[in-house]
């Protein structure tokens, strides 16, 4: 299994369920989890406006389109300066009232922009010095177009936390109805304020759902030394000596509901909000789907719900000797029937790749023995 590359598989209107040539798409993704699915079916987007990169981020063309830098075949020359994460649990801990709330966001968005913008400077004199004379030459259009080789990408700002926030500030999950009403609020303030960071800066800025592999632990770690009574993702296995952990964006609670529709109406809103892309992750536990399953799931999502971008996503196990094994097995239960105790990788999606889940930092091993599954929307 690799890492990257990831394929993308747009499912729009005319995207064919029935065509048999199609079923290796759905057998990949019951068995390993590998594909991604963007969901053009609820979406006011052609697959052509949107440009998938990376696991997690999604560009609007049509950005581009408007400036003039997607024309000519010059929409491929995009991508992401940087991203700067916003510790939202912090900040959801730090505050007494919603005033003091946004003005904290604002500070801590205006010290990211800057931050971008001299990244973005540092990146353009690099390149024009020929520090990078592979990207020199793959954005030689773009540079005399605007005169600079990096305006056709953005500037990212994504977020961490949102239901520890909720926890911290509000006393509810982002799940609760409160909790879900401020999420919304929180990014509909920051899509506002990346608007004004565009106009004043004539860049392009993007809000993301951050993967944050590893900040979702090395965060966490950092608040509750720092924070003792800061609430964490795993508030009650902390206690008991666990690692600490954040949750994804403003993804519910891992362990929230093992209602695939429950979690899809809850986070449907929120997911539409974000300009740089989202994912939602349908986790499985130890019932390999049929292609048939997997193929309604995903038809069923894309015709009900609006969200941009999902994946299925297997835990299955690799022995040495039998090779690949549906489910979490820590030892092979083929290699048990002949007496033999073979000792297993067990592979999960640790955010936006697939990993032998004991290669994750701590903070995400946790965060795996907590993951609900949704095999009952299977069946």
């Amino acid at each position: 299994v690799f890492t990257f590359p990831i394929p993308t598989y747009n499912i729009a209107k005319d995207f064919e369920f029935e065509n048999k040539n199609y079923d290796k798409i759905f057998e990949m993704a019951s068995k390993y989890g590998i594909p991604y699915f963007a969901n053009f079916i609820n979406s006011e987007m052609k697959p052509e406006d949107v440009r998938s990169m990376c696991c997690r981020l999604r560009i609007d063309n049509r950005l581009l389109q408007k400036r003039g830098g997607g024309l000519f075949g010059a929409n491929p020359l995009t991508g992401s300066i940087g991203v700067v994460t916003i510790n939202m649990p912090r900040l959801g801990f730090l505050s007494k009232t919603k005033e003091e709330f946004f003005e904290k966001l604002e500070k801590i968005m205006l010290l990211a922009k800057n931050s971008l913008e001299i990244k973005r400077k540092t990146l353009e004199n690099l390149t024009e010095k020929g520090l990078y004379p592979y990207s020199k030459f793959y954005l030689r259009d773009i540079k005399k177009r605007f005169n600079q080789y990096w305006k056709n990408h953005f500037s990212t700002i994504g977020l961490i936390g949102m239901n520890e926030c909720c926890l911290n500030f509000l006393g509810c999950t982002i799940g609760d109805k409160e909790g879900l009403k401020f999420a919304e609020e929180v990014l509909d303030f920051m899509r506002n304020k990346l608007v004004e960071f565009q106009e004043k800066t004539g860049n392009n800025y993007n809000l993301e759902a951050t993967p944050a592999e590893g900040t979702s632990y090395r965060l966490a770690r950092i608040d509750k030394k720092k924070f003792p009574e800061i609430i964490v993702a795993n508030n009650e296995e902390v206690k008991k000596g666990a690692k600490p952990y954040y949750t994804n964006s403003t993804q519910l609670p891992v362990n929230f509901t093992d209602d695939i529709f429950e979690a899809l109406k809850l986070q449907d809103g929120l997911q539409t909000k974000y300009t740089g892309g989202t994912t939602m992750h349908i986790f499985l536990g130890e019932k390999k789907p049929s292609v048939e399953a997997i193929k309604t799931l995903v038809k069923k999502i894309c015709e009900n719900f609006s969200l941009p971008y999902f994946t299925i996503t297997p835990t299955f196990s690799i022995c040495p000797v039998h090779g690949y094994i549906f489910g979490e097995h820590n030892y092979c239960p083929k290699c048990e029937t002949n007496k033999k105790k073979t000792k297993c990788e067990v592979y999960s999606r640790i955010v936006g790749y697939l990993r032998p889940v004991d290669q994750w930092n701590e903070g995400k091993q946790e965060e795996f023995k907590q993951r609900k599954t949704f095999d009952k929307s299977l069946r």
